[in-house]
C-alpha cells in the first residue's frame, strides 16, 4: 500500500495540480491538508472522477483536512483531535482503511513565538501526544501523517541558524515532537534516510525551490506494526516545480502487504 501526504495550500485553486499528481503517482491513500475550503465546497465529484473516495473536514478560508482512498473502503473514525471541545479548527481527521488507522493532521504553525499562537501550538501538541499514546496502546497498525510544522533537527532546515526563534524550530517545539516519537513511533523518512538532506517545503520567495533552500516539516510517524512493513519512502519534489503549485511537495511511503 502506498500512502501519501500533501499540504495542497488551497484545494480548489490547486485542483489541477492535485489531480495531475494523483494520476501520475496513484497513491492508494492520500492525506491532504490546508484545504482552505468550507465543507460544502470540497470538490468531491472531481475527486470521485479521479478514482478516489474521500472524507474531509473543511473550514472557510483556513485549515481543512481530508483523506482519499483509491479502490478501497474508507471509514471515518473522528474528525477532530480529542481534548478540547472548544477548538473549532479543522486540523485532524482519522479513518480506517484496510485495517490501518490513518490520522491526517495539520499542526498549528505557532508564529509569532512566544505568544498566544505558540501556546495554542504547544497545547495542540499535548493533545496529540495523549491521543497518539492511546492509539499505540490499542496495539494496532497506525499512521500519523501530515504537516507537523516542525523541523525536528538541524538536518531538516536549510541554514538552521536562521530559524532559531521560529515556532517551527524553537526548542519547545522540537522537544514536543521528540517526546511524541519517543512514545514508540518511527519517523519513516529518517528510518530509511537517516543522514540525507530531504526537504518537503520550499517558500515561494527568493527562489527557495530552485536553490533547494527548504524545510522538512511533513512527516510520517508509524506504529511498530507498520515500521516492520516499511519498504520505501520519498518526496515527489518535482511537483513543487509545477505551475501554480503548493509550496509543499507530497511525501509518500510504501508498505508491504
Amino acid at each position: 500500500m502506498k500512502i501519501a501526504t500533501y499540504n495542497v495550500n488551497g484545494i480548489n485553486g490547486r485542483l489541477p495540480v492535485l489531480l495531475r499528481w494523483l494520476k501520475e503517482t496513484a497513491p492508494d491513500v492520500a492525506c491532504l491538508q490546508e484545504l482552505k475550503a468550507p465543507q460544502e465546497n470540497f470538490p468531491e465529484q472531481a475527486i470521485l472522477d479521479a478514482g478516489y473516495k474521500a472524507i474531509w473536514h473543511g473550514q472557510k478560508s483556513w485549515n481543512g483536512v481530508a483523506i482519499l482512498a483509491k479502490d478501497r473502503e474508507i471509514t471515518e473514525v473522528c474528525r477532530a483531535l480529542p481534548g478540547d471541545p472548544t477548538d473549532e479548527h479543522s486540523r485532524y481527521i482519522e479513518a480506517l482503511v484496510e485495517g490501518i488507522t490513518i490520522g491526517c493532521l495539520y499542526l498549528p504553525n505557532g508564529n509569532p513565538a512566544p505568544g498566544p499562537k505558540f501556546d495554542y501550538k504547544l497545547g495542540w501538541f499535548e493533545r496529540l501526544k495523549i491521543h497518539a499514546a492511546g492509539l499505540l496502546a490499542a496495539d494496532k497498525p497506525v499512521v500519523l501523517t501530515g504537516d507537523y510544522n516542525v523541523m525536528p533537527t538541524e538536518l531538516d532546515a536549510y541554514k538552521p541558524e536562521r530559524w532559531v526563534n521560529d515556532a517551527l524550530f524553537r526548542p519547545e517545539t522540537r522537544e514536543a515532537f521528540k517526546t511524541l516519537v519517543d512514545q514508540g513511533w518511527t519517523d519513516a523518512i529518517r528510518k530509511l534516510y537517516p543522514t540525507e538532506v530531504i526537504y518537503t517545503f520550499f517558500d515561494y520567495f527568493r527562489d527557495a525551490y530552485g536553490r533547494n533552500a527548504g524545510l522538512r516539516i511533513d512527516h510520517f510517524l508509524l506504529s511498530p506494526h507498520l515500521e516492520k512493513r516499511l519498504i520505501a519512502a520519498g518526496v515527489n519534489r518535482d511537483v513543487r516545480g509545477w505551475e501554480k503549485t503548493s509550496d509543499h511537495a507530497p511525501v509518500w511511503i510504501e508498505l508491504k502487504d
